[in-house]
């Protein structure tokens, strides 16, 4: 399984991204796609013997497509440089939280959350943190959780969310618009075992997260 392959391939993709060179080298990214494929069933497997609520996931649940949505933006680049996979609770379109890869030429990295979980979603997380602050805090200050994770990113609200006072303990936690934490995966992953190792080894450290977050949906 040659990963490095494929970041060849995404690097190619980011200095020639149109239609007409794709097209052009086709069968390369279908030889990227089933390399990135086979390694995200790989995962599957690893992730599966600690997590059983990814159990019959298969990497077509997981494995974001490599073409953009234009639509709406002002970059019509047609062609991501990356590949993506979410390892989710009832596949990537679920709401549930889960665990993510994204594997990029020097911007590879690991980690998982929810991303932009919708109002209703959104609340129910907030909740389940206000009623049990210090254990969300004892997971996302786990020694492990910080050393490879740091402190979790992505934009807060500047004011408290609608439903809690700003004199609630805590309220920091409550701000995020996002729950998602991620590291920096090894750039050169041409050892296929090291590099699986780091991943999956990412993904059980920041499983108690996860676990707690898909706690609020049940």
């Amino acid at each position: 399984m040659e990963l490095q392959n494929v970041l060849n391939f995404l690097a190619d993709v980011k200095e020639n991204n149109n239609r007409e060179w794709f097209e052009a080298h086709r069968d390369r990214y279908e030889e990227a796609r089933t390399i990135f494929t086979d390694f995200v069933a790989l995962l599957l497997n690893e992730v599966g013997k600690f997590d059983p609520t990814i159990t019959g996931l298969v990497p077509s649940d997981c494995i974001f497509r490599i073409y953009r949505d234009v639509r709406f933006s002002r970059d019509k680049k047609p062609y991501k440089t990356n590949f993506g996979a979410s390892i989710t609770r009832g596949g990537r379109k679920s709401p549930y939280a889960g665990y993510y890869l994204h594997l990029e030429p020097v911007r590879s990295f690991a980690g998982g959350g929810m991303w932009m979980p919708s109002g209703d979603i959104l609340r129910a997380v907030r909740k389940e943190i206000y009623i049990h602050p210090e254990e969300f805090k004892s997971i996302i200050e786990a020694k492990a959780f910080k050393r490879r994770f740091g402190d979790l990113y992505d934009e807060k609200l500047k004011r408290p969310p609608v439903g809690f006072d700003k004199d609630v303990p805590h309220i920091d936690l409550l701000k995020y618009k996002s729950y998602v934490a991620g590291t920096k995966l090894n750039e050169d992953p041409a050892d296929t075992e090291a590099f699986t190792k780091e991943v999956v080894q990412d993904f059980k450290i920041i499983r108690p997260f996860i676990d707690f977050l898909n706690r609020a949906l049940d």
